[in-house]
C-alpha cells in the first residue's frame, strides 16, 4: 500500500529530515539560543527535503506522485522540529530551579512558579510594569497556560512553514525536465587486420 502512494527514496528522505530538525532544534535553541533562526530555516529545511526526497527516489513524474513524496518527508521533517522546538522549551519551564547569576536562587516551586517570579524581577527592573498583567498573567498557573497556548501556535507554525516549503520544493522538482540517458557505445567490429593479428 505504501509503495502505491510513496516512493522509497520519500521514507529516506523522511529520516533525513527527522536528523536535519534535531540538528537545527538543537543548535539554534541550545548552542546558539536564537529561535527566529529557526522559523526562518523552517521554510528552508522544508524546500531541501521536499527536493531530496524525490532526488533519492529519482523522481520526477508524475506531479502528482512527486508532491506526495515531498509532502511526506515535509510533514515528518515539520513535526519533528516543531516536537523538538517546543519540547526544549517546556524543559526550560519545567526545569527552572530559581538559579540567579548571583550564585543565590529564587524562593519558589521548580517549574512555571520561578519563571513567573524571574519576569516579574525583569518587569520592575526594565520598568515596564504591567505588561504580564496586560496578557493576564497574574501568577504562576496563568504564566502556564499561556506558555502552552504560545508553544501550540508556535509548533503549528513551524510545521506548517516547513511543510510549505516542502510542497514548494516538491513542486520545482516537478517542473524541472527529466534527464535522458545517453545510448551508450556500440562495440566497434575488429578489421581484418586486427583479425589476422589475432
Amino acid at each position: 500500500m505504501r509503495d502505491r502512494f510513496l516512493d522509497k527514496g520519500a521514507i529516506f528522505g523522511g529520516w533525513v529530515g527527522l536528523g536535519m530538525a534535531i540538528v537545527v532544534a538543537l543548535a539554534f535553541e541550545l548552542i546558539i539560543p536564537v529561535q527566529a533562526l529557526v522559523f526562518l530555516l523552517a521554510p528552508l529545511m522544508g524546500a531541501v527535503i521536499g527536493i531530496y526526497a524525490n532526488v533519492r527516489a529519482e523522481r520526477w513524474r508524475p506531479r502528482t506522485r512527486v508532491l506526495a513524496n515531498a509532502i511526506y518527508a515535509g510533514a515528518v521533517t515539520g513535526l519533528a522540529v516543531a516536537v523538538f522546538y517546543v519540547g526544549i522549551r517546556l524543559i526550560f519551564i519545567y526545569g527552572d530551579g530559581g538559579s540567579l547569576p548571583d550564585g543565590t536562587s529564587l524562593t519558589c516551586q521548580t517549574g512555571p512558579d520561578c519563571v513567573y517570579q524571574r519576569l516579574v524581577i525583569e518587569e520592575q527592573r526594565t520598568g515596564a510594569a504591567g505588561e504580564l498583567a496586560a496578557e493576564g498573567i497574574t501568577d504562576a498557573k496563568a504564566l502556564e497556560a499561556f506558555a502552552w497556548r504560545s508553544l501550540a501556535l508556535t509548533g503549528a507554525a513551524l510545521f506548517l512553514l516547513t511543510l510549505s516549503g516542502a510542497v514548494i520544493g516538491g513542486f520545482a522538482r516537478s517542473l524541472t525536465t527529466q534527464p535522458t540517458s545517453m545510448p551508450l557505445p556500440k562495440p566497434s567490429s575488429p578489421t581484418p587486420a586486427s583479425a589476422e593479428n589475432g
